[in-house]
């Protein structure tokens, strides 16, 4: 048998999907499975080897055959061999990127399927491992993909309505008491992230969130061909090729540090993991660094009410989200049951709750849709922004998130949990650094 007449001969499918829109992956392990759909070519068993096509060019995966739990050294496999039936009975195995190797191009992680046995390649499947990154490190088609989602999102917002307006809408005075100041600092503001990158995917599925790693400097971030330099009265100004430069109304920001060489006013990172151990303690960090990040900036930025209209913030908070989630890795804080991963686990209204919307199994505002007030509730006037919006590649959480939603983001105890986004330093097993 040739090459030709075995030439897609197998189908791998990811996540039960088998709409390629779907094969975006990140650092946590998801379900597949291949087969055989030619059935009329094949007679016997087939082995098969799994691989990606080029090792050595663009993102990686690595694959599993029993599902891989954190912290049991298996980081899975360049390649993998296994057998068909020719029947076309569909064999499961696990698919995650490799750590250290994602994608700086939509689909350019290849994972080809070759038979053991003539070494024809039958199949190939190209997929996506799709990370979140330091933005000071992007590529330059990241950074303006990135960018042209942004301000394709800005531009549904007609007339201040939808789109990216929704986002200042969300976080402005009137939701203070719903993400800040709380418990719900964390899982809120993780919640506010993933409904801005879910819109910017359905925009281009290749685009993920970066975030500014503000313990650091970040030459590449602070430019006219990314967030904008401010002129002498601190209005940013852009090349004339960044879609950005059409934000309206133009965004006030103007540092009080050197953005070439010097970091925001705020504790370094290995400081912020130090905070504590329980998330009671840990959470102070939405002081410092968080707090210290906005004010290292006059503008726009360095208010609740307008911070969300510069989309500096967004960089921020998902380098706050990072920091979290690297501190859960670091700590192992992702049990929903402890009081160490969560402070507060019942309900708004239970012994000992606190204020609704920060309790675990509270719904947050404004996905939830719900305004005034009730019984044991204090919600804003107004939900703008509609529900969570729906991913292409996980079916968590629900369209009105819950505070507990968000703690097991990679799914490492319970894989339906799994939120869909990763960091490029924070690994899905506990063992790999």
């Amino acid at each position: 048998m040739n090459q030709a007449q075995l030439s897609q001969t197998t189908q791998i499918i990811i996540d039960s999907n088998s709409n390629l829109d779907a094969n975006y992956i990140t650092w946590s392990p998801v379900p597949a499975q291949i087969r055989i759909v030619d059935t009329g070519a094949v007679t016997n068993m087939l082995a098969v080897k799994l691989r990606n096509q080029n090792p050595n060019q663009g993102g990686q995966v690595v694959l599993f055959a029993p599902f891989p739990g954190p912290g049991r050294g298996d980081h899975g496999q360049d390649e993998l061999i296994l057998a068909l039936p020719h029947d076309g009975s569909p064999v499961p195995f696990f698919i995650a990127g490799k750590f250290g190797k994602p994608s700086v191009a939509d689909k350019d992680a290849v994972i080809e399927v070759v038979d053991t046995s003539t070494g024809n390649v039958l199949s190939v499947t190209p997929v996506m491992v799709r990370i979140r990154k330091n933005a000071n490190s992007l590529e330059d088609g990241e950074r303006q993909r990135f960018l042209s989602a942004l301000a394709l999102l800005n531009m549904a917002s007609t007339g201040g309505v939808g789109g990216f307006a929704d986002y200042a809408n969300i976080h402005a005075d009137a939701g203070v008491q719903e993400a800040h100041g709380n418990a719900g600092f964390l899982p809120w503001h993780r919640a506010f992230m993933l409904d801005l990158e879910r819109e910017l995917q359905a925009l281009d599925p290749s685009v993920s969130l970066p975030y500014w790693r503000f313990d650091e400097a970040a030459p590449n971030l602070f430019t006219k061909a990314f967030l904008g330099v401010p002129n002498p009265t601190g209005t940013l100004e852009f090349e004339t090729n960044n879609p950005l430069q059409f934000l309206s109304p133009p965004i006030f920001r103007q540092p009080d540090f050197n953005t070439t060489t010097e970091s925001a006013h705020v504790i370094n990172e290995a400081g912020t993991l130090q905070l504590g151990d329980v998330y009671a303690n840990y959470r102070i960090m939405e002081g410092n660094p968080h707090g210290s990040a906005h004010t290292s900036f006059s503008g726009l930025i360095s208010n609740i009410g307008t911070a969300a209209r510069d989309p500096l913030f967004f960089l921020l908070h998902a380098n706050v989200d990072r920091l979290w989630a690297r501190w859960q890795w670091y700590m192992q804080r992702f049990d929903m049951t402890s009081i160490d991963t969560y402070t507060f686990l019942g309900k708004a209204g239970d012994s000992g709750a606190t204020r609704i919307g920060h309790n675990l199994l509270d719904t947050m505002w404004p996905w939830n849709q719900i305004t005034g007030t009730g019984a044991f509730d204090d919600r804003p006037p107004t939900a703008p922004g509609g529900n969570l919006p729906r991913s292409k590649i996980v079916n968590f959480p629900s369209l009105t998130p819950t505070v507990g939603d968000m703690i097991d983001y990679q799914g490492a105890l319970n894989p339906a949990n799994r939120l869909g986004f990763d960091y490029d330093d924070v690994p899905f097993d506990f063992d790999i650094l």
